[in-house]
């Protein structure tokens, strides 16, 4: 068995790709003694390889039969493709081939593979998506980021528990605070499914402070702030919008007045501030509570992208966040087993989607 960290590189997703996946991932096996895969049609990836100048001793092809295109029902094109690239990334960290897989192409299917071919972890039902709001709050996380719409208290503490164990292990914070975004900090605030969320983080274990609001997100007051998707997503949308909308706001003050000395300043730090809010995007984020890990990244990555993404995926794999969390969640289960009895399953069962195997 290989020592090094092993990475599959789904080379042929990505509105870049397989130009830039393959610049990118080749960049960053010269750079690391991790072991790259890069996964594609040969018949694409070999042009790509010669002209980054062949594969080091590092790095090698996997080949795939296909690829899945922008904008194919996820389960659907699985379902026609199964030895796409994507799908073979997942298949090579389910059998112990690779420690983690890079996705720049369809978040749909890169998440539907990791949940079929890879699993979920033991009591967790639905990946998740963690965004640490670098910049501004730099110790803490938002989850869930977008991944999921529609949720139970039981995906809320397993939010918790995903968000803790990245800002431990990620963000090296030791005992991290966690805490429901809600209306007001009072129990009874919020929504029924934060108000049935609450008294299931009390009996967690968890380092629960309670509620905590709107203006509290960037404050430092929680490490670990959960909400679902809906207002995860937004939350982080807005948080990026921040830095060009204060830059338009200064430009349209500065009209007329020559851009030198303190206003030529304030612009460069407004890019500053730009670049610092949009920061964690620049190289996705990892898919949560699948038995694996998995870097997601935006169709419009470029090169730079791939190489950061590839660094990241590492080092969740040699944080073995995975393995904490299975112990976390577990833990948690049994604080909350009794509580958890008197609830509704919450349990999806994935196998539904696929037919066959």
């Amino acid at each position: 068995m290989s020592t090094h960290t092993r990475i599959a590189v789904d080379a042929a997703g990505g509105d870049h790709a397989p130009a830039d996946s393959v610049k990118g991932a080749l960049k960053a096996a010269r750079k690391t003694d991790a072991e790259i895969l890069l996964v594609g049609p040969p018949e694409q990836l070999e042009p790509e390889i010669q002209r980054c100048g062949g594969l080091p001793s590092n790095a090698r092809l996997v080949p795939s039969a296909d690829a899945i295109i922008e904008g194919e029902p996820a389960t659907h094109a699985l379902r026609r493709k199964s030895s796409c690239s994507v799908a073979v990334a997942a298949k090579l960290v389910r059998d112990g081939e690779a420690d983690a897989y890079v996705s720049a192409g369809s978040t749909g299917a890169a998440s539907v593979s990791a949940i079929y071919y890879m699993g979920m972890l033991p009591g967790i039902s639905r990946p998740a998506v963690c965004v640490p709001l670098v910049g501004l709050a730099p110790k803490t996380v938002l989850i869930d980021g977008g991944a999921n719409v529609d949720c139970k208290p039981t995906h809320m503490l397993s939010f918790a528990a995903i968000g803790t164990v990245y800002a431990r292990r990620m963000l090296g914070i030791d005992a991290p605070t966690v805490a429901l975004l809600s209306t007001g900090v009072e129990q009874g605030k919020g929504t029924r499914l934060l108000q049935e969320s609450y008294p299931l983080l009390q009996q967690s274990g968890l380092n629960f402070v309670g509620n905590v609001e709107g203006y509290d997100v960037l404050t430092g007051k929680a490490n670990v702030i959960v909400c679902d998707g809906i207002v995860g997503n937004i939350m982080l949308k807005f948080y990026e919008s921040l830095g060009p909308c204060f830059t338009r706001w200064v430009v349209e003050r500065l009209k007329g007045r020559p851009l030198v000395g303190a206003g030529r300043r304030v612009l460069c730090q407004m890019a500053a501030f730009t670049r610092v809010t949009r920061a964690e995007s620049t190289g996705g984020g990892l898919l949560w509570g699948v038995n694996g890990v998995v870097q997601i990244m935006h169709g419009s990555s470029k090169a730079p992208h791939f190489e950061r993404a590839i660094a990241r995926a590492r080092q969740a794999v040699e944080a073995d966040v995975v393995n904490e969390l299975r112990t976390e969640f577990t833990t948690i289960q049994q604080r909350c087993e009794q509580y958890l009895n008197s609830m509704p399953s919450a349990a999806e069962p994935h196998e539904a989607l696929f037919p066959t195997v």
